[in-house]
């Protein structure tokens, strides 16, 4: 898919939204993703991740024994992955405010996961779901998404391969343009403001 065709999807979907918004960073932004309404469609859902699946090296696409995602944002993205690679998905949630593998989910020692997320701005939650499979004894041998909007600065310490790369201005609370400031805020995304 060309960057035109997947832009294509979110505004197919109404998803590609204008206003003020503030993301799970804390961070604020004139324009928003929202990848829960790009992915509420199944088949767009699919052509997406297989589009995503189809950035991956040959040899890392075999190599990879599962698929992590975190909740909320990852996990229909994590879950069209795994069932574009035909590898097991699972997901990491935070119950206490850390991320962990729940709900019966289990990683072998060793298992070589793939990371993926909806969108990556910081990659706070990549890192801190990276540490959560590790910790639960797998390694991360790459991280996909949907959405990176880091301007290229996200570094999550595996290779990183998303679907598109998007340049929206990201400001400080506390330094806002004007013409932002002047439209109420809203939290469209699913994790509390730092």
């Amino acid at each position: 898919m060309t960057d035109e065709e997947i832009l294509a999807e979110f505004r197919a979907a109404d998803a590609l939204l204008e206003g003020h918004f503030i993301l799970s960073s804390g961070l604020r932004s004139p324009r928003y993703l929202q990848c829960a309404r790009v992915l509420m469609d199944g088949a767009r859902a699919e052509r997406l991740a297989r589009a995503l699946a189809a950035r991956l090296p040959a040899g890392l696409r075999e190599s990879i024994d599962a698929v992590v995602s975190p909740a909320m944002g990852g996990v229909i993205i994590g879950h069209e992955m795994g069932r574009a690679l035909a590898r097991p998905a699972m997901f990491v949630e935070r119950p206490d405010g850390v991320f962990h593998l729940r709900r019966g989910f289990a990683l072998a020692p060793g298992a070589k996961v793939l990371m993926v997320e909806d969108v990556v701005t910081t990659g706070l939650s990549s890192k801190e779901a990276i540490a959560a499979i590790q910790e639960a004894g797998g390694t991360v041998v790459a991280e996909a998404a949907l959405v990176d909007r880091s301007g290229g600065n996200a570094d999550l310490g595996v290779p990183f391969y998303p679907l598109i790369r998007i340049d929206v201005p990201t400001y400080d609370a506390n330094d806002l343009p004007e013409e932002l400031a002047a439209i109420p805020a809203i939290k469209p995304g699913s994790r509390a403001a730092a």
